[in-house]
C-alpha cells in the first residue's frame, strides 16, 4: 500500500513536470534579448510564444486567456504584484515565464492582453 501511494505521488509529480516542458519559448537571439520582447511590436506575436501554450489551456492552473472572472482576484492585487509575480514566478508559473526578453512593460502589456484588457485575445 505504501509503495503505492509513493507511486501515485510521483506519477503526479513526472505529469506535472510533463506539463510544465510544454509551456516553453523558442531560441531567443542575443540581438533580439537586447531589444526587449515586443520593442515596439506585436503583443500578441509576443503572447503566441511565450505565454500561449499555458494560458490558453490553463495548464497547471494558469488563468485562461479571456477568463475575465479568472483574471478578475489576480488584477484586484495590482498590476505592480501581477508583473513581480511573472518576473519571480509564481507557484507552477516558472521565472519570467519562460520570457527571458520581456521588460516590466512587456509583462504588463501580456497581462492585460491575457486579462482581456488589451488588444483582441490572440487564439492562436
Amino acid at each position: 500500500m505504501h509503495f503505492l501511494k509513493n507511486g501515485l505521488s510521483l506519477a503526479a509529480v513526472m505529469l506535472a513536470v510533463l506539463q510544465l516542458a510544454a509551456c516553453s519559448q523558442e531560441e531567443v537571439s542575443g540581438a533580439e534579448l537586447a531589444d526587449g520582447a515586443a520593442a515596439g511590436g506585436d503583443i500578441e506575436t509576443v503572447y503566441l510564444r511565450t505565454c500561449y501554450s499555458c494560458h490558453n489551456s490553463g495548464v497547471g492552473g494558469a488563468p485562461r486567456t479571456g477568463d475575465t472572472a479568472a483574471w478578475a482576484p489576480r488584477l484586484e492585487k495590482g498590476m505592480d504584484t501581477l508583473v513581480a509575480n511573472a518576473i519571480n514566478g509564481y507557484r507552477a508559473m516558472p521565472p519570467r515565464g519562460l520570457c527571458f526578453d520581456c521588460s516590466e512593460e512587456d509583462f504588463a502589456r501580456l497581462i492585460k492582453l491575457m486579462a482581456g484588457e488589451g488588444a483582441s485575445t490572440p487564439s492562436g
